[in-house]
């Protein structure tokens, strides 16, 4: 197993963030172009929603087949081929005759894309020990981030220059060049052992994830903290768009530098945890969240930056802490109960335009915000009852060995999954 902060553990960690870099740079390059591709192809607002819809279902679409075929034939060439299929989707968008065209192929790529989601984190949990897991999972999830914010730097600055074809190309070659790093970089596997790949197998696992309610929790919460997260920036860009703000699509690509502070977030997640459990850090990154929107509501084109800063810093606490809940709480097939959470993930991202669109039609963004508020107060019950639940199974564990010298016996076989 390795050891956190040993030159195999620094060669991994660079390799699978350099690899999340790659996968959020292509998904989220769009993002600051809806504005400008609305106008283009004369489509609606929750229309030209679906450039980031489609990609996003897609995804979580694709990770009920990459995880569990992960555990079955390994995780190294899945993560390597995706990333090259999604740089070359990149560089054939940039020539999409139409938007029929576009949609479908953002799709293909939606659903390459989660080849590396799907099992980095599996891979980390099947080779790295429990404190390395840990730090580099909070790692990993900033290195989400940075490529969430290059994306729409990139793919907004460069279309300010020469348009949205541009944009897609200049994304597709930064793909290929990192995956030739990211293929040199990664480690061969060496604790996976490989699980022969059976339907009724991969079904069955599934359906013990879904039944697990700790790891259920777990799958709501990030799923529907992340349908509002990711869509309010959608429908930020159609407001900062319009009067009086009236930015361009370079601008608007800038707007994604808030991301920074999700990378924070993510970053001191490992510590945080070393002091308080899970989910009373999923509870406070949501608090923060809640704190964030409010603060959007100002007129003021600084305070809305600081608001969507703070959304950000909020949101991947508690996504850091949700989905390393899942890598630990997960007794068996890790890749497929990691790709089960990113399924409710991503399909909250999906489905998250659905739910916002009647506030923004009836309200805006204020409307925006009171539909956020009615979301994050679910998330935020879901947190505060895993809180609970948590803290009833550790008062049973010190009862445990007073008890039941059996029970004991299985307390100190059972994987260390709280902190």
């Amino acid at each position: 197993m390795i050891t956190a902060h040993t030159r195999a553990w620094w060669r991994a960690t660079l390799a699978l963030c350099l690899g999340s870099f790659l996968v959020f740079i292509n998904l989220y390059a769009p993002q600051p172009l809806l504005p400008a591709l609305r106008e283009a192809f004369g489509v609606s607002t929750l229309g030209i929603s679906l450039v980031m819809s489609v990609a996003t279902l897609a995804l979580a679409a694709s990770l009920l087949v990459f995880g569990p075929l992960s555990d079955a034939i390994g995780r190294d060439a899945i993560m390597r081929l995706t990333l090259l299929a999604a740089g070359l989707l990149s560089l054939g968008l940039a020539f999409a005759p139409n938007f029929e065209t576009l949609l479908a192929l953002r799709a293909l790529q939606g659903f390459v894309l989660g080849g590396l989601p799907a099992v980095a984190i599996a891979w980390m949990g099947d080779e790295f020990e429990r404190p390395a897991l840990l730090s580099a999972v909070g790692l990993y999830i900033g290195a989400n981030s940075l490529g969430g914010i290059s994306g729409r730097v990139v793919g907004g600055a460069v279309a300010e220059v020469g348009g949205a074809p541009a944009s897609f190309l200049a994304v597709g070659a930064m793909t290929l060049v990192g995956l030739a790093l990211f293929w040199k970089l990664l480690p061969a596997a060496r604790a996976f052992k490989p699980r022969r790949f059976e339907l009724r197998g991969a079904l069955a696992d599934l359906g013990g994830h879904l039944r697990n309610p700790l790891l259920l929790g777990a799958y709501l919460l990030g799923g529907l903290n992340f349908l509002i997260f990711i869509n309010q920036y959608s429908y930020i860009t159609f407001r900062l768009a319009d009067a009086p703000f009236e930015l361009g699509t370079r601008v608007l690509g800038l707007i994604f530098l808030t991301y920074l502070g999700g990378t924070l977030g993510s970053s001191l997640s490992g510590r945080l945890a070393t002091r308080w459990s899970q989910p009373a850090c999923m509870m406070l990154g949501i608090l923060i969240l809640i704190v964030g929107t409010a603060v959007t509501l100002a007129g003021s084109l600084w305070w809305i930056i600081a608001g969507l800063t703070v959304n950000a810093f909020g949101f991947f606490l508690a996504h850091s802490m949700a989905s390393s809940w899942v890598g630990r709480r997960a007794r068996a097939a890790r890749g497929s109960a990691s790709a089960l959470y990113l399924v409710f993930y991503y399909s909250g991202a999906s489905l998250g335009g659905f739910w916002l669109e009647p506030f923004w039609r009836a309200a805006g963004w204020p409307g925006v915000a009171l539909a956020s508020w009615l979301m994050l107060a679910v998330t935020l019950g879901l947190a505060g009852w895993l809180w609970r639940r948590e803290r009833r199974e550790d008062q049973e564990a010190a009862l445990a060995p007073a008890s039941s010298p059996q029970t004991s016996s299985r307390r100190s076989t059972r994987p260390q999954a709280d902190l």
